[in-house]
């Protein structure tokens, strides 16, 4: 049961131990907390509509966490305030041990909920344009790329275009493009929603598999509570408008085991009815 512009560029550093055994970011400063995102108190509001209410949540290094709540309760919001993006009405959030809204956004790799790969761009080179952006040259930022396209089952759609490409390898490469930031917390926003039933469950395993060799610490928002669990170390249940945790849930098997086996254990339906049941007393 689970508790809780450098050139030349290179691939992004592999993960270390982190006290406690879990696995943060190589050279990533450990916040004195040990947390990678501490957050307290949180509140924010669109002038009169109040989004967000009192929301406390911890990430420790290395850690998955799932966001789940009903649609419009503020997830997408809650990751664009930990990201810096926006700046919260009240209370603190923390990333890497910094409030300040620059150091967040220097830590965090955002990916929305749609890919936004630019169409006139091939696959490595959409993966690899944060490092384009920093300052490597076409060539270095390949270099670095190409080890992950081998890694994540993407090898020999290098040069092929967005619009050539799958659903479900358009996440893929969108995913790529999130590790090449080389940030130490990632932030995941539905990243499936838009694929069919089939292409989600596979991105789904996919996806646990590439969080277990490449360990970050992580906030994933999703509608789906079984993609969640399966995902995730532990999962924050929000309510409805203005969102306040509910509840929290751990996770009942060790993460990038086959989604099959680990949706059918007994303790994995057990944990998911749990959820279902919180969000559904949330909404009365």
């Amino acid at each position: 049961m689970r508790t809780t512009s450098e050139a030349p560029v290179a691939e992004p550093q592999p993960v270390k131990r982190a006290p406690g055994g879990r696995e943060g970011a190589a050279g990533a400063a450990m916040p004195r907390s040990g947390a990678a995102v501490e957050i307290e108190g949180l509140a924010h509001s669109f002038g009169d509509l109040e989004v967000i209410a009192h929301l406390n949540l911890r990430l420790n290094p290395g850690e998955v966490r799932g966001i789940v709540g009903p649609s419009g309760c503020g997830k997408s919001t809650l990751l664009e305030l930990v990201s810096g993006l926006r700046l919260p009405s009240a209370g603190t959030i923390a990333v890497q041990g910094s409030e300040d809204p620059h150091d967040r956004l220097a830590s965090c790799a955002y990916m929305p909920q749609r890919d936004l790969l630019l169409p006139w761009l091939s696959a490595i080179d959409n993966a690899a344009i944060a490092l384009r952006n920093r300052g490597a040259s076409r060539r270095e930022a390949r270099a670095a790329a190409h080890p992950l396209f081998e890694r994540f089952g993407l090898a020999g759609f290098e040069t092929t275009r967005p619009a050539e490409l799958s659903g479900g390898m358009r996440q893929r490469i969108a995913f790529l493009r999130t590790l090449l930031a080389g940030k130490p917390v990632l932030l995941l926003d539905e990243p499936f929603a838009s694929l069919d039933a089939i292409t989600r469950a596979e991105m789904q395993e996919w996806l646990a598999e590439a969080l277990a060799t490449e360990a970050r610490s992580v906030i994933l928002v999703s509608h789906d509570v079984e993609e969640a669990l399966y995902l995730s170390d532990r999962v924050t249940v929000l309510s409805p408008r203005p969102a306040r945790a509910v509840t929290e849930i751990s996770a009942s098997a060790p993460r990038a085991r086959p989604r099959l086996e680990a949706v059918t254990d007994p303790d994995f339906t057990a944990a998911r009815e749990r959820a279902l049941e919180a969000l559904t007393e949330a909404t009365r």
